[in-house]
């Protein structure tokens, strides 16, 4: 299955049965220049204060799993709020924040993207304010807990699906009958318990950020990089209960979903009940994410995504890897020959939005398989190539390879590969920058109409190529601006594939005036210097002598 996501792992901090009765809580309050939101209630004031926070990777995300924890804490609800914050705010602003809530409890998603930001903003939190009752939970904190700096400087941590244990442990803390342990083990959730949590997404949610929806829960594959390997199996949530939500959110205004279900096309009757829903609504604003296993699109599925009109699908579909062994080792089945026929067929049948994933540093990959797995998939066309580098996902089951692979991860988050008894490091570098580049710009669809002519029928080969060329030439594999890029890609094409140069160079005229950046074309630099040595002389040179001419005058 893709790459785990924020969406997909919002839920672990984070349905009693659906009631139709909604809360009055005010318009959620949003401050553009500090980038955070707060969702608030009447606050009963003879209750000690919940505040639910999380940092969200960006603005525009959403917290799923906030929103479950908020829907069902009961009677507590009308004592708590929600302040979601981004990463990029600082740790002291953040505190400050959430002081002015004057809370008694507060709780912490935390996730591999925030794990840092969160640690800082808990620590600061105790020391200015020890007499809070931090409580942690989150896929970051759900295993390998106890060692973690963050769980050292909080009061509790809730590991596995949260949604009714973090009322239970703030009931428990509120009648002085705390648990006896700091770290307390969630037990499984029924679905039809949870009260759904989508009337809390306020108008201002609609409007401005993604909402994350779930039809269902858990993963029935067993792809040992990904935390829902651990999954018995997919659990749905009542259909007609889940489309009432989806009608009220359509109803008040919700044009952008973003489905999390880890395989959203498992059970094909559900799919197509779903997808019609939609179909039946399309507007020309209507937009849905989707996370699809690319072996099983029988044909009644296929007839009815080919009538969704332009811009309104996108499929996340995994691919990770081409190589029979490298599947087998990570116990990951899939279909090659019925995955790549498939993805050519949305192509070219539907208008659906295609996002591929493949992941390096798989145990038993090497650099030659990889390449051909990316020729591979490239070669069926999808729109984007997202090229993951391994991660070591607290509890996935992929550590049991360590040993036998050498698989060395780095310390830090985001905890990528480093090395594999198949990889060195500087060739894990290489693929680093060659997954930076390719999405400057192979996925950013800047250059549609000249990269078809740059690649040839190895275009991994080729695209290494310019990949290392433009690294070495510049040294950076960020903060290069757009007209730049251009001028470096035209100038690595003459350099390394000359003969191809002046088709080239006008399919690059083609996507520069589509990108409608202000410069003219004509002003570009798209030739490489013929002889670099002699050039930084001259370049020097004429340094020396402006420093001259400078000091006599």
């Amino acid at each position: 299955m893709p790459l785990v996501d924020e969406g997909a792992e919002a839920v672990s901090l984070g349905n009693s049965s659906v009631s139709n009765e909604h809360v009055n809580i005010e318009p959620v309050a949003i401050d553009p220049e500090k980038k955070v939101s707060s969702l608030t209630n009447p606050i009963d004031k003879d209750s000690p204060k919940i505040v639910l926070a999380t940092l969200n990777a960006r603005f525009f995300h959403t917290s799923f799993g906030l929103r479950y924890l908020y829907a069902n804490l009961k009677e507590l609800q009308s004592s708590c709020e929600i302040k979601e914050f981004i990463i990029q705010t600082r740790a002291i602003d953040i505190v400050e924040q959430i002081l002015e809530s004057k809370p008694d409890i507060v709780g912490f998603g935390v996730y591999i993207w925030n794990i840092v930001e969160s640690t800082d903003v808990v620590n600061l939190l105790k020391v200015i304010a020890p007499e809070i009752t931090v409580i942690l939970g989150g896929p970051e904190v759900s295993y390998e807990t106890e060692d973690q700096a963050i769980v050292k400087c909080a009061d509790y941590v809730l590991t596995g699906p949260a949604d009714l244990s973090f009322y239970q442990l703030c009931k428990d803390l509120i009648n002085n009958t705390p648990p006896d342990k700091k770290v307390v083990h969630s037990k499984p959730v029924e679905l039809k318990e949870l009260a759904l949590p989508y009337e809390y997404y306020t108008d201002e949610d609609l409007t401005h950020r993604l909402l994350y929806v779930e039809a269902s829960r858990g993963c029935p594959f067993k792809c040992e990089f990904c935390l829902s390997s651990l999954d018995k199996t997919s659990v749905p949530f009542e259909i007609t209960v889940f489309l009432d939500e989806m009608e009220i959110l359509y109803q008040r205004g919700a044009r952008n979903f973003k489905f999390i279900d880890r395989t959203f096309n498992l059970n094909i009757n559900t799919t197509m009940h779903i997808m019609q829903f939609f179909l039946d609504r399309m507007t020309d604003d209507l937009y849905l994410h989707f996370e699809v296993v690319p072996d099983h699109l029988p044909r009644k599925l296929k007839e009815l995504l080919a009538q969704f009109p332009e811009g309104s699908l996108q499929f996340e579909i995994g691919i990770q890897t081409f190589n029979v062994e490298v599947q087998k080792n990570i116990s990951r089945k899939q279909n090659n020959a019925k995955s790549k026929d498939n993805l050519i067929w949305l192509k070219d049948n539907t208008s659906a939005h295609i996002h591929a994933d493949l992941i390096f540093g798989l145990p038993g990959e090497t650099f030659e398989t990889f390449k051909d797995s990316f020729n591979q998939l490239y070669h069926c066309r999808p729109h984007e190539i997202q090229m993951g580098i391994l991660k070591r996902l607290k509890g996935s089951p992929i550590i049991r390879h360590t040993e036998s692979f050498d698989l060395r991860f780095n310390p830090l988050p985001p905890f990528n590969i480093l090395s594999t008894d198949r990889v060195s490091f500087s060739t894990m570098q290489r693929i680093n920058r060659f997954a930076r580049y390719w999405d400057m710009i192979g996925n950013s669809g800047r250059f549609k109409y000249s990269l078809p002519h740059i690649l040839s029928v190895e275009p991994f080969d080729d695209f290494m190529a310019i990949t290392e060329w433009i690294f070495n030439k510049t040294g950076q594999i960020h903060k290069i601006n757009l007209k730049k890029l251009f001028e470096l890609i035209s100038q690595a094409v003459e350099a390394l594939y000359p003969e191809k140069h002046e088709l080239v160079i006008t399919k690059i005229e083609e996507d520069y005036e589509a990108a409608k950046l202000k410069s003219l074309f004509s002003s570009l630099n798209l030739y490489a210097l013929k002889d670099n040595a002699n050039a930084v002389e001259t370049v020097a040179k004429n340094k020396s002598l402006k420093r001259q001419q400078q000091h006599m005058s």
